[in-house]
């Protein structure tokens, strides 16, 4: 698929489910798969510096990042879900429609990037890892949530296998950490999200490996 039509095709997809996707968000955020994830972000970034949340969807995310006390910018390829996300906005709290092959900010505007689940429906995620680095500080922290092997998405990339258009990247966890060691990039923190019914006694004593073998979703927090 050229790059133009794996756009067009990932940008339509969201576009379409902009409104279950809204429909569960709150929920998602606040106990279901991405709970875990503002509490890793305000782990390591101090309130009140400059965060971008690449591939913010309906906003919710960008919204509790801003309630931390963080200035917040929230971009989405999807027109749909940045109008979505717009009804949220105040001071210190903005969105716009944007597209992470080619960011429209500034070189190093912020301190701070969080990309959930969203270098993964890009076709060339190295060249997307170029353009996050581009608009961070020296010094300055990339937080990722990559899907893992067992998340359901990534049946988008199966028809692949049948020689068909597919809309999802096949890269894992273990590949973006190996880019981003090659990059440069420290990693200061990792996290593990898992599907229900996977208690911590089963993970506890694996290696990180394994344990983001087993993942729904894993969360990197490097530093440029």
């Amino acid at each position: 698929m050229k790059n133009s039509e794996w756009h067009t095709s990932a940008k339509t997809r969201w576009e379409d489910n902009a409104d279950y996707w809204h429909e569960r968000s709150v929920e998602m955020w606040t106990s279901g798969s991405r709970k875990a994830i503002i509490p890793f972000f305000t782990k390591h970034i101090d309130t009140g510096n400059r965060v971008a949340d690449l591939g913010c969807g309906d906003g919710y995310g960008s919204y509790l990042l801003y309630k931390k006390g963080y200035v917040v910018t929230g971009m989405d390829f999807s027109g749909k879900m940045v109008e979505i996300a717009k009804k949220q906005e105040m001071d210190q709290l903005s969105f716009l429609q944007g597209d992470l092959r080619s960011l429209p900010f500034q070189d190093e505007q912020f301190h701070a990037v969080m990309a959930i689940n969203s270098v993964e429906w890009t076709e060339d995620p190295l060249h997307t890892l170029n353009e996050i680095e581009r608009v961070v500080t020296p010094n300055g922290y990339i937080c990722i949530g990559l899907l893992g092997p067992t998340a359901h998405p990534r049946d988008n990339a199966f028809p692949r296998l049948h020689g068909k258009e597919a809309i999802c990247n096949t890269m894992m966890p273990w590949e973006l950490e190996k880019l981003a060691g090659e990059k440069g990039w420290k990693k200061v923190d990792e996290d593990w999200v898992y599907k229900k019914g996977v208690k911590s006694s089963i993970t506890e004593n694996l290696s990180n490996e394994l344990k983001q073998a087993l993942t729904f979703m894993t969360l990197f927090m490097f530093q440029k």
